[in-house]
């Protein structure tokens, strides 16, 4: 009689369940749509995830056929053995359950815990809820298993799971415990997981590996006692440490930050601009979109490598010659301040702090929030060996910071517009400002490119054209000049006869102010606004030192028209966004502009071509340098580099060394570095280190020597392709540059 109460209860209980009269049920559409916040992906053009956009999910799902048999086998095994025979109720565990008040084990099938993460939720402590939960875990079980396969509600079921420390789902939790991707997990590592599924917050690796550890050998009990593996894989597996690499999926931490943070502004204003079908308005952070990006994670992760290494380098010579600090309180080498502007420089750059701006939100006025400044603080810092712990007023973590160069690499291939590599900075949790797009600095020599473009493409100028290298001036109010301007050139060294690839190989100011005499600046302003840069530029023709302030994102997509025969390509960072099914939702149509012949591109990249190979840029490839050379010795990783293909480049270094450049193009990639203090007053003292050859022509040779060892990025090393009509006479007998005995010092440096 009490068995068949009990029995008649409990199917009452499922039937009063099933009809909402304990509480509201999903609908069917809910079943068919399980509304989870998927985490939005940036996709690199090789295929690899960069990042991802969240808030509180950390979820990237997976199909079934992307997860390994051995996380499968290790899930099944553990959790729910009977899966495949059961409807989505195991009587049998059950009962055994009810019996032994789940000393034996628990009754919850795969699919009912998936019901209650989607639906349910955490079981209440209070006994008679958790039997209803309980009860339309049962419910929703059977309807899950009716409307699903068996093998899509395994997929569901660790595509929700949360492990912890924003490993929302198998895929994250591989990245961010394993670095690894679902497909790539061993046995050992989907048995660490699978354990993880009893209790994540229980089994964190982080926390607690050896409770890991032995949670994950009883996976491997669990599939030995269902013959999924041997007894000598049982023996030999538990003897195996964990393999655990943490690697947080973080907004300031991973590869490409710089160009993800970038990114989400246009993001932003992009779901501004467009809207779902019924008029609502996508969630980056939900909606689980999907952002094809042309960045290649391989050259990216080049491009950052090769920064680390010469900045860690170029900064400790800058610590030395400035008297490296012993303390976290430094004086910053502000050379060209006096003492009361350093301290409005200080508050300046205070005012303009993260802190700052918070302090004003919640109130408080400017005298106090200085005053906060000034009070010690714990607080983690940046240094080249690792973060340091200590305590320090907010106001010398100013100065402190204030003492770090900077630096900046983009790269693009110029046929198709698509960025490559984008690195805005060092370490973006200390550095958050951009430096490929945000920052605005003077381009010094890089300038005269677009200069001697402008002098073939009105002129016909031959890089054979001969001009005196004699100081030279422009006559007041010339072309829109208030005065007479008579650029000297940096060595203060004149006599010689110079032909215009020499010229422009040695960065020779006199030959330059000639040309922009013959020209104007207007025609050259003209040019350059064709080419993509949109920052102002004066008309006047002082500009031909490279005195405006542009981005180097400018300015690697104006010298990849030279490449891309005189066709200016806008800089493509994105090529389409799909929604979480792969919808197409946007695209991208590139932006031409046709602005020179090919001839004249041509011609302007022969000139450029000199510059690297006997000019300021040609420690690029000579390896004759003396060994005991102190600026290689300390400061040039890798050198020499002796590249031996087709390279056109332009060094630039600006008034007092405040501003290291180098462009360096190949046929199929154009890629700019820049290196520099954050205040233009910080900066090396003399040019033997403060020159864009020192600063930042490394970087740019270090990435290419580690780009051109990967064979599957087919970087370019042929020749550039000669128009098939070329009527500027290119093949001069005077092209060897005639270095004078006062200019001894330059050939030593490898000018």
């Amino acid at each position: 009689m009490l068995l068949i109460l009990g029995i008649a209860s409990f199917f009452s209980l499922f039937i009063l369940t099933g009809t909402g009269y304990f509480g509201e049920m999903p609908e069917f559409e809910q079943l068919e749509n399980p509304n989870t916040n998927l985490a939005t992906q940036i996709i690199s053009s090789d295929g690899e995830i960069l990042g991802k956009y969240y808030f509180n999910d950390n979820r990237t799902p997976i199909t079934y056929q992307e997860l390994p048999t051995n996380l499968v086998n290790a899930l099944i095994a553990t959790e729910d053995e009977r899966f495949y025979s059961h409807p989505g109720i195991d009587i049998r565990s059950t009962i055994r359950a009810i019996v032994f008040l789940n000393r034996r084990g628990g009754a919850s099938t795969i699919s009912q815990q998936l019901a209650r993460q989607l639906f349910v939720g955490v079981r209440s402590r209070n006994f008679v809820q958790a039997i209803l939960q309980k009860a339309k875990e049962w419910v929703l079980a059977l309807q899950i298993e009716k409307r699903y396969t068996k093998n899509e509600i395994i997929a569901m079921y660790l595509n929700i799971y949360d492990f912890g420390n924003n490993a929302d789902g198998v895929r994250s939790a591989s990245k961010i415990y394993l670095n690894k991707t679902p497909d790539s997990l061993l046995i050992e590592d989907a048995a660490m997981l699978v354990g993880m599924l009893k209790n994540s917050s229980l089994y964190n690796p982080r926390r607690r590996p050896e409770l890991v550890l032995e949670r994950r050998n009883v996976v491997f009990q669990q599939m030995f006692r269902n013959e999924m593996i041997s007894k000598n894989q049982l023996d030999s597996l538990t003897q195996l440490p964990l393999n655990i690499d943490y690697s947080p999926e973080s907004h300031r931490e991973g590869l490409a930050t710089y160009f993800r943070a970038y990114l989400q502004e246009f993001m932003n204003q992009w779901l501004r601009d467009n809207t779902k079908e019924d008029g609502s308005k996508y969630n980056l952070y939900r909606d689980g979109l999907r952002i094809y990006t042309t960045i290649d994670s391989r050259l990216q992760e080049i491009a950052e490598q090769s920064m680390d290494d010469h900045m860690k380098n170029l900064q400790s010579e800058f610590f030395a010659q400035n008297k490296e600090p012993d303390s976290l309180n430094p004086t910053p080498p502000f050379r060209d301040l006096r003492e009361g502007q350093v301290d409005t420089l200080i508050k300046l750059s205070a005012m303009r702090s993260e802190r700052w701006r918070k302090m004003r939100l919640t109130g408080n006025s400017d005298d106090e929030i200085w005053e906060s400044f000034q009070v010690p603080t714990p607080m983690k810092v940046f240094s080249w060996n690792g973060e340091i712990d200590t305590v320090m007023k907010p106001v010398d973590s100013i100065r402190y910071y204030k003492f770090f160069l900077r630096s900046s690499l983009m790269s693009m291939e110029p046929q198709t517009g698509h960025v490559k590599a984008w690195v805005g900075g060092f370490d973006f949790k200390h550095f958050q400002y951009d430096q490929v797009k945000q920052g605005r600095r003077q381009i010094g020599s890089t300038f005269k490119p677009f200069l001697y473009a402008t002098a073939i493409d009105q002129l016909k100028l031959s890089p054979c054209h001969t001009l005196p290298d004699a100081l030279y001036c422009i006559e007041p109010m010339k072309h829109g000049n208030m005065d007479a301007w008579c650029p000297k050139n940096s060595s203060d060294k004149y006599g010689q006869t110079r032909n215009l690839k020499n010229a422009l190989a040695n960065s020779i100011n006199t030959i330059s102010a000639r040309l922009m005499d013959q020209v104007g600046p207007k025609p050259v302003v003209t040019l350059m606004k064709k080419m993509g840069i949109d920052s102002y530029l004066p008309e006047v023709p002082s500009i031909a030192l490279g005195t405006p302030d542009i981005s180097l994102y400018e300015l690697v997509g104006a010298y990849s028209t030279f490449v891309n025969k005189g066709i200016f390509i806008e800089p493509i960072f994105i090529t389409r966004i799909e929604d979480k099914n792969g919808v197409p939702l946007f695209e991208v149509i590139p932006k031409t502009t046709d602005v020179l012949s090919e001839e004249v591109a041509y011609v302007t990249l022969n000139l450029m071509e000199g510059v690297t190979q006997y000019g300021s840029g040609g420690r690029l490839r000579h390896a004759g340098l003396e060994e005991n050379n102190y600026i290689y010795k300390n400061i040039i990783t890798g050198y020499p580099y002796v590249f031996e293909n087709a390279i056109a480049g332009k060094t630039g270094t600006t008034q007092n060394q405040s501003d290291g450049w180098f462009m360096g193009m190949v046929p199929n990639l154009v890629t700019g570095v820049w290196v520099g203090g954050e205040d233009r007053s910080v900066h090396f003292e003399d040019i033997a280190f403060g020159q864009g050859a020192t600063m930042a022509l490394p970087i740019w040779a270090q990435y290419m020597k580690n780009a051109y060892l990967n064979e599957e990025l087919n970087i370019s090393s042929e020749s550039f392709p000669v128009p098939d009509l070329v009527s500027i006479p290119l093949d001069c007998a005077s092209l060897r540059i005639d270095i004078s005995d006062e200019n001894k010092d330059l050939k030593k440096l490898g000018f």
